[in-house]
């Protein structure tokens, strides 16, 4: 009976992702920690603390994950914000944007609105060079395994408009290119080639995501819902590649960094 059972699953789970419609939904948790200690002696102890809290906010959110055996779109989750507890203006999507991929297309789309201007951030989708291990864990149901890569952050780093003066070190390292160590956690279980943010490439959904101080875990998935999934491809803002976005971001960011010193007042400003 044991072994009809499990012949019957496996047939039931070949039958499921065998449907030319296939799709689902997942929902992951977003966790970043800030190292408070890059900001030096320019805050309090107290300033840092209630910088820690207004943080938080912006850096514990929920994303859900859209996916077909093509397309997949990634959207943070709309919230209603707290008056007082909100994060920095810089940054923040609101629930708006969104990282759109096409398997068939190799194209990414990332919909991002900044500083008032919504942007699209047109990419081609090249093949990550993932290293697959053998070292699995449960997560929920699913058994995944592990993969890993180095790949170079080209992300901008907001933290910077904070960051300590007249930093030697840190200038003499600004033209060098930023590598960051991801570990992903993918399911053969649900065989599509999906993943939170921009990642994907692997022969499963990815359902843990961890680089840098950030760590992203899937918490639900739904298999073929009954209300058809629609994915939509973005369509709204200005199309740039990623250097120009980043140039863009870079020299407001400058702007900022510039304002906020000109303040002297401890890092008490307000974005």
């Amino acid at each position: 009976m044991k072994s009809i059972t499990i012949l019957f699953l496996a047939f039931f789970s070949v039958a499921t992702f065998a449907q030319k419609d296939f799709q689902g939904k997942a929902m992951y948790m977003f966790k970043r920690t800030v190292d408070m200690e890059q900001f030096g002696n320019e805050l309090t102890e107290v300033q840092k603390q209630q910088m820690a809290a207004r943080f938080k906010s912006f850096n514990e959110k929920s994303f859900t994950l859209l996916f077909t055996k093509s397309e997949s779109s990634f959207k943070e989750d709309a919230k209603l914000e707290t008056p007082g507890t909100n994060g920095p203006m810089w940054g923040r999507n609101n629930g708006q944007g969104s990282i759109y991929k096409s398997l068939k297309d190799k194209e990414m789309i990332e919909d991002v609105e900044q500083f008032s201007k919504r942007f699209l951030i047109v990419e081609k989708m090249e093949q990550p060079q993932w290293q697959l291990t053998s070292e699995t864990k449960q997560i929920g149901n699913y058994t995944v395994y592990k993969a890993t890569m180095t790949k170079e952050d080209k992300s901008i780093d907001f933290g910077s408009i904070f960051g300590r003066r007249n930093n030697t070190q840190n200038s003499d390292k600004k033209n060098e290119p930023k590598m960051i160590n991801v570990t992903a956690w993918y399911s053969p279980q649900i065989p599509v080639s999906a993943g939170p943010e921009s990642y994907w490439g692997l022969p499963g959904l990815i359902l843990e995501l961890n680089y840098g101080r950030t760590t992203l875990l899937c918490t639900e998935i739904v298999l073929n819902p009954e209300e058809k999934i629609e994915i939509q491809k973005p369509n709204k803002g200005d199309k740039v590649g990623r250097d120009e976005y980043n140039k863009i971001i870079k020299e407001k960011t400058d702007e900022l960094k510039e304002r906020f010193q000109g303040r002297g007042n401890g890092g008490r400003g307000r974005f």
